[in-house]
């Protein structure tokens, strides 16, 4: 994290955010910022609502009330395609990737938008250097590749969009530690090339050992935040998620 990140107007800023499903409100009034280039978590339980608000973070699922501010800007209620052009791109869930379709179509995908044709072969170049296993894959069909390598094909294919904001949802689902931890250090190498990361994270101690600050999430409501390093040592949080 850059060293006066902490004195700088938050490149997102959520205020007061409400949204659910039909009736069913899931987030309420949250309210919390992301400050460039850092690495922050966000974590909580299975059904805390953590991915509902990453869907309305990417223009999938309309905020009930509250507002978005990117740079200062309102985008609450804009299409995906408009946050994505601001640069907020997102590693989802399950990967998503077009499984009959090579590893590098995919990759080649997250540049979709992109007109810079020499510059997308210099971010590929580079993908590949960041993600050497995918340039061993990079003819093989992504639905063929084991779960680890799918995942490592998904945040390499957000790499491609030139992201600014860079949000990764349950990355270690199903995985085995090993593949974690190298995920885990591709997101630090990432965060350390000057993009900001927000990581959505059931693993509260996988999560909050990489980030630099984190929000709890429970029911919808913010109930802890602060530097990640405090909150691994908070006697209440280790109690209810990590079983001291």
């Amino acid at each position: 994290m850059s060293s006066d990140s902490s004195t700088q107007a938050p490149l997102l800023r959520i205020r007061n955010l409400s949204a659910g499903y039909g009736l069913v409100q899931v987030l309420h009034d949250i309210t919390l910022e992301v400050r460039e280039a850092e690495f922050l978590a966000l974590v909580g339980s299975n059904g805390a609502g953590k991915t509902t608000l990453l869907r309305v973070l990417s223009g999938l699922l309309p905020p009930q009330s509250g507002s978005i501010l990117w740079q200062g800007t309102e985008i609450q209620g804009h299409t995906p395609d408009a946050i994505f052009r601001h640069g907020i791109v997102q590693v989802p869930e399950g990967r998503q990737l077009f499984p009959r379709m090579s590893v590098q179509d995919n990759l080649l995908m997250g540049a979709y938008r992109r007109h810079d044709t020499a510059a997308i072969r210099a971010d590929l170049d580079q993908v590949y250097t960041q993600f050497p296993r995918m340039a061993e894959r990079r003819r093989q069909l992504a639905g063929s590749m084991s779960g680890g390598e799918q995942q490592m094909c998904a945040m390499a294919r957000a790499l491609m969009a030139r992201p600014r904001l860079l949000l990764v949802d349950e990355m270690s689902l199903g995985l085995a530690p090993i593949i974690v931890d190298q995920l885990m250090e591709n997101l630090a190498t990432i965060r350390d090339q000057g993009v900001t990361v927000l990581l959505v994270e059931q693993d509260i101690h996988l999560a909050l050992a990489a980030a630099d600050r984190a929000y709890v999430l429970e029911t919808g409501n913010i109930v802890r935040e602060g530097p990640a390093r405090d909150l691994i040592e908070d006697p209440e949080l280790k109690r209810a998620y990590l079983g001291v």
